[in-house]
């Protein structure tokens, strides 16, 4: 353990013996009196806060970090002290973060002693009096699903063009703002979960499904929208979000990330110069990755045939020669699509708060069969960052491609599950382009990548959402 972490921990049993002696007699573990009292008004002891916490050593710290923060909050308010789960200790099972495989855990540990379960990010900030204010104004006996309102403006792909007649029509939560189940709602789904038998294909905007869920064509609640759920601080706010791209000291150094670009001969003439107009400039180690040699990119085959599926077998031998001697020692591998735009100084930010000592697989996280116990991954379109002993892992295991044409991401995804090696999720990254997701979401972000090109200037969408225009340090 280091002595940050004995620090962290230290401060958390300070917190909890305080909160303890100030308010004796936890109500969860009396749900007799549970009940009289949700008759009248709540209080802090019917709110179970759940972070949406990630096994990753940085994730967990500032999880860890926020959940002292408001047992700290609690104990100066002296009104009770909630009862706060970080999601990635509830279980053993890495794909609670879809939140349903999470649910039925979360009603038998609370569901008859708690009012509300009240979900936030780890890096959320909550006004507890202000948070109690809200939640008593919605009669906790009923179902209730609360959150600051998204919606589509346009029919998505990531929303598999649901409600494409009227995008705007359907809402679902702004994570980041913070989301509301009451008692009963978590009760009906919970039932749900465990008796029907749910389609367990992909997880891809965990929000969006999760409303559509609940709503269930129309037979639960849609999101009720609520003002003070912001993410933008300001007076009567119950909750505000810091950043998503959080300031860990310099950026690690261009020469610490290795990027691999795959393409493919038939894509030369279009996408690769995108690449080399936008943001090839910033890296500091970059090679092409190809089916063909070509002098004038320059490109670099692996003796591996372009598939028109998935890219299992090239991405795996981009793997092997980043371990081996043929390029530069890096702690970082990026590996994206040439329709992929980045902000690389933007990701060497990020990467400064993680240890590339660690097993690291980073990036947009989906998941497929989550519900049945499957698995999640990093999308490649998006960009994948691995560190240095998460490609050694992975190689020094037997894991590895079914077929040369199996999709590559899903592979890694499946084979770092069955390591043991977490897949880190950052929202700053994106599988698709800036129009498939909520204008209000991305435009308080500072992304780090989006994909595609169809129907959009590249340039154009690098340079309005991805280039800085004011100066940096390194970057």
């Amino acid at each position: 353990m280091s002595h940050r972490d004995m620090f962290y921990g230290c401060r958390l049993v300070a917190v909890l013996l305080i909160c303890l002696e100030a308010f004796a007699g936890d109500k969860h573990t009396r749900p007799d009196h549970a009940a009289e009292r949700r008759k009248h008004s709540v209080e802090l002891e019917d709110v179970v806060i759940v972070i949406q916490s990630q096994r990753n050593s940085y994730h967990a710290r500032r999880s860890g970090q926020r959940k002292v923060e408001i047992l700290q909050q609690a104990a100066r308010l002296g009104q009770g002290v909630p009862v706060i789960v970080l999601l990635h200790e509830l279980s053993q099972y890495e794909g609670d973060w879809s939140i349903l495989p999470a649910l039925p855990r979360l009603f038998v540990k609370y569901g008859h002693s708690a009012s509300w379960l009240f979900f936030i990010e780890e890096e959320t900030k909550v006004t507890l009096s202000a948070l109690l204010e809200v939640l008593n104004r919605y009669p906790a006996q009923e179902e209730w699903f609360l959150g600051k309102r998204l919606h589509d403006n346009e029919a998505s792909i990531i929303h598999h063009y649901a409600f494409s007649e009227d995008p705007s029509s359907f809402s679902y939560p702004d994570t980041t703002a913070g989301w509301a189940l009451s008692a009963p709602l978590l009760k009906r789904l919970t039932e749900r979960i465990r008796s029907e038998n749910l389609k367990s294909d992909f997880t891809i905007d965990l929000k969006h499904e999760i409303a559509l869920f609940i709503w269930e064509e129309g037979h639960g609640p849609k999101l009720t929208a609520v003002p003070e759920f912001c993410t933008q601080p300001r007076d009567g706010c119950a909750t505000a979000f810091t950043t998503y791209l959080p300031d860990c000291g310099h950026p690690v150094s261009k020469n610490d990330v290795f990027v691999a670009v795959k393409t493919c001969q038939k894509f030369h003439s279009d996408r690769v110069p995108v690449v080399k107009a936008t943001w090839e400039k910033e890296s500091g180690f970059l090679e092409y990755y190809s089916d063909v040699t070509d002098a004038s990119i320059p490109t670099v085959s692996l003796g591996v045939s372009n598939t028109e599926r998935g890219h299992c077998g090239k991405t795996f031998a981009i793997l092997r020669r980043f371990l081996g001697k043929a390029v530069p020692k890096a702690d970082w591998l990026l590996i994206v699509d040439d329709d992929t735009l980045i902000s690389l100084p933007r990701l060497r930010q990020l990467l400064r708060c993680y240890d590339p000592k660690e097993a690291v697989s980073l990036g947009e996280r989906y998941g497929y069969g989550l519900i049945q116990k499957g698995y999640s991954y990093t999308t490649g379109g998006g960009g994948m960052v691995l560190s240095r002993t998460a490609v050694s892992r992975l190689l020094s295991s037997s894991c590895g491609c079914y077929s040369d044409d199996a999709p590559d991401d899903m592979v890694l995804g499946r084979c770092f599950t069955t390591l043991g090696v977490p897949i880190t999720h950052s929202p700053l990254f994106h599988q698709a382009r800036p129009d498939d997701y909520s204008e209000e979401m991305i435009s308080t972000q500072h992304a780090i990548s989006f994909h595609k090109h169809w129907n959009v200037d590249p340039v154009a969408v690098y340079r309005y959402w991805l280039q800085d225009t004011r100066p940096r340090d390194e970057l």
